[in-house]
């Protein structure tokens, strides 16, 4: 199923009285359950291909994607970009990085900024683990989905 129909369908959940709603097309299914604190949208197609995306309250504008890797069978995942942007590993040109590979890495803590409109938006992990790969440079412009870091 495609991420923009999947974005629209978490649209009209957020917009309307229902708390969840279950869509099958095919071989995939989308389950989006809404609370009064946050949306929860699970893609769940091959066995393979698993997405989240977690929305915080309307003051908080932070996104978080993840995917499970369809190549590693170790249960890697991957944190994806929520937007389109410039990607940057740290808070300022002369500070050091958020995350480098290795680091280990709690649920919640911030693993890079992406610059979108002249906005800072800080793209959190949604899972403890380590850093195993970062897939963009510094300054590097980034695609909504595009993988950005692989966590093991």
């Amino acid at each position: 199923m495609d991420l923009r129909k999947v974005k629209s369908l978490i649209d009209l959940v957020s917009e309307s009285d229902i708390s969840e709603l279950e869509i099958s097309e095919g071989p995939d299914k989308v389950k989006i359950v809404k609370s009064s604190k946050t949306i929860k949208e699970t893609h769940i197609g091959k066995s393979e291909d698993h997405y989240v995306m977690d929305r915080q309250p309307v003051g908080d504008k932070k996104d978080v994607v993840t995917r499970e890797d369809e190549q590693a069978n170790d249960g890697s995942s991957t944190i994806l970009s929520p937007m389109v942007g410039t990607f940057y590993r740290a808070p300022s040109p002369n500070s050091k990085p958020f995350v480098s590979v290795g680091d280990e890495i709690k649920e919640g803590q911030t693993l890079c900024v992406v610059e979108a409109m002249k906005l800072m938006n800080e793209i959190p992990s949604d899972k403890t683990g380590v850093i195993r790969e970062v897939l963009v440079e510094n300054g590097q412009p980034v695609e909504y989905g595009q993988i950005l870091f692989r966590i093991g």
